[in-house]
């Protein structure tokens, strides 16, 4: 166990929630904040404290995750009177989980730095399933030695925890595996809908496949879901388009074309537009939906 014991996360959504979950049944004293209090009552019922804003977070921890929705949401939070930067202590050090653009994470640690705390991006991968199961996969850019004195606190909800470099690395790694992801959402969705037409068992195609050379994540995960019709976000399409989008900037910076990923993130748009946005990443499905 890690010798931090004051433990603060601001964001308790989907993901956010299970995380502060395994803190603390790690025996984290954990405060926490997020935009409707109703939400995170079980939270609190389970021994978390309550804050009023990040910046009340920030101001009574060693650590400070934070876990939001979009760039916009992370400046918000980090930055003005209530926020984590403003009423941070100097040695306090701040980790990003949100998937955000490595133009940010580079502007926080470098404004981290100039007020004496320490910063993190790092951005996970596994979903709601990965989070409640405590197994997410954890891409982490800034300082080593940061990473190093960090590293048992992203045990308590990771599992492939991997230094990626400098500030931003995190993110840029995580743009990697979303740039993967929007590919294989389109290979399960085709796998799905040829299978039917063919007058198969869907549920026993994906016995044979997902454990074969075509297995992945998304199949193994969220093609079930696709075949009950269960659309719930474990992931929201929303937050998926964002992360498409940021990828697609990035890409353009460095002069790199990637068709599969404007394709993915074309098909997801019209399905945003016809009112799925809320819904998990497996509602792509209805995109071949007769």
């Amino acid at each position: 166990m890690s010798d931090i014991v004051n433990v603060g996360f601001v964001g308790t959504g989907v993901m956010g929630k299970s995380i502060v979950k395994h803190l603390l049944s790690a025996g984290h004293d954990v405060s926490i904040y997020t935009r409707t209090k109703e939400k995170a009552q079980d939270l609190l019922d389970l021994g978390a404290t309550w804050a009023e804003s990040p910046g009340e977070v920030a101001s009574q921890v060693e650590v400070i995750f934070t876990m939001v929705g979009y760039p916009s949401d992370v400046e918000e939070i980090y930055y003005g009177d209530t926020g984590i930067f403003e009423n941070g202590k100097s040695d306090l050090i701040v980790i990003d989980l949100t998937t955000s653009t490595p133009t940010l994470a580079i502007e926080l640690y470098k404004k981290a730095q100039s007020l004496g705390m320490s910063s993190l991006d790092a951005p996970v991968s596994g979903g709601d399933v990965g989070a409640k199961s405590g197994v997410l996969s954890i891409m982490v850019g800034g300082d080593k030695e940061v990473f190093d004195k960090i590293q048992p606190l992203f045990s308590t909800f990771g599992e492939n925890v991997v230094y990626q470099g400098k500030a931003g690395a995190g993110q840029h790694t995580k743009m990697a595996n979303q740039i993967a992801i929007a590919s294989s959402m389109i290979a399960a969705c085709e796998a799905i809908t040829y299978a039917k037409e063919a007058k198969l068992d869907p549920e026993l195609v994906l016995k044979s496949i997902t454990t074969g050379a075509a297995g992945s994540w998304s199949l193994t995960n969220l093609a079930p879901r696709m075949l009950n019709a269960d659309y719930e976000a474990g992931f929201y399409m929303k937050h998926f388009i964002k992360d498409m989008g940021i990828a697609l900037d990035e890409s353009k910076k460095m002069n790199v074309t990637l068709p599969g990923l404007e394709m993915a993130y074309a098909m997801y748009q019209n399905l945003a537009e016809q009112g799925f946005a809320n819904e998990g990443t497996q509602s792509l499905i209805k995109a071949y939906n007769k």
